[in-house]
């Protein structure tokens, strides 16, 4: 199985993305997503940032795919996107259909996760218009899984998210500059104040998501290393980890040593602890809430 590291989805420093994807360059990952996905305002590279970084990762030997944003509000973030479309070099992540409008027939494209693919049907027009690998909407369970995985069209790879704080939804509004009090048109970029989101309680002082500007996300953090093993057997080819700040790379030798053979899903599952900040879930993979921790 291949492990891909999913785009940043927080706002970071210009240095700090450099100095990450450096250290990506020696990281046992397979794939790379690039880009900005959550708001069109942060921008810390632009462009020409992302291919230098995707050519420097295709030399060392990794899969370079370009990211497009989820939530397109301007013509002049369609026309970014188009022009991400055409790079003529690296495959694109289509988060949005009008993406795909843009990628069909031109060159083969990965669906991403925030593009609903809830049957065999839509995975199917999807094929036909050039996508080579989809990844599984976070919320959708093992079943639905194991009943598109038995219709999955020829040579459409499959990718699934096992890591990462879930992405929930996304809105015109941005939430982290409304904790502020401050507009969206004025936020100062509050969002690089939190590298890993900023956390929401609830009264009683319960983990309940995390802001990310125009994102939310879960509290928990996902974590499927225990299913590594069910997910091999239904045929998953690549499995995803969502950047975060603390001990991304000690995540990604957890998860590559369990499918190498060299660890048992439970070690693995103790390493990765002191990573997920208000402790794991993985309600969603059973068919239960999303902040449920099923496997115990």
């Amino acid at each position: 199985m291949k492990i891909s590291l999913g785009p940043i989805p927080y706002f970071w420093e210009r240095e700090s993305v450099f100095d990450f994807y450096a250290r990506v360059l020696e990281a046992p990952v397979d794939i790379v997503y690039l880009g900005e996905t959550v708001c069109s305002k942060r921008r810390a590279l632009r462009l020409p940032d992302w291919l230098d970084i995707a050519e420097h990762l295709a030399a060392a030997g990794k899969e370079a795919v370009l990211s497009t944003l989820t939530l397109i509000e301007a013509e002049s973030e369609a026309a970014y996107m188009r022009t991400i479309a055409e790079n003529g070099r690296f495959a694109v992540e289509a988060n949005d259909m009008a993406a795909v409008n843009m990628l069909e027939g031109v060159t083969p494209f990965v669906v991403g996760p925030h593009i609903n693919v809830y049957n065999s049907r839509a995975l199917a027009l999807l094929a036909r218009a050039g996508a080579k690998r989809w990844v599984m909407p976070m919320e959708l369970d093992r079943d639905t899984l194991a009943a598109l995985q038995a219709q999955r069209p020829a040579g459409m790879e499959t990718e699934v998210f096992v890591f990462g704080r879930l992405p929930l939804s996304f809105s015109a509004r941005c939430f982290t500059a409304r904790a502020h009090n401050l507009s969206k048109d004025e936020c100062g970029f509050r969002c690089a104040d939190y590298p890993d989101g900023m956390p929401l309680r609830t009264r009683e002082g319960q983990s309940f998501l995390s802001l990310n500007g125009i994102q939310v996300q879960s509290g928990e953090t996902y974590n499927l290393v225990n299913e590594i093993s069910e997910l091999r057997a239904l045929g998953v080819d690549v499995l995803r980890l969502a950047p975060q700040a603390q001990g991304m790379f000690e995540i990604v030798d957890a998860f590559r040593s369990v499918t190498d053979g060299h660890r048992e899903s439970s070690a693995a599952a103790a390493m990765l602890e002191p990573y997920q900040a208000f402790g794991p879930c993985d309600g969603y993979w059973y068919g239960a809430p999303g902040m449920d921790r099923v496997h115990a």
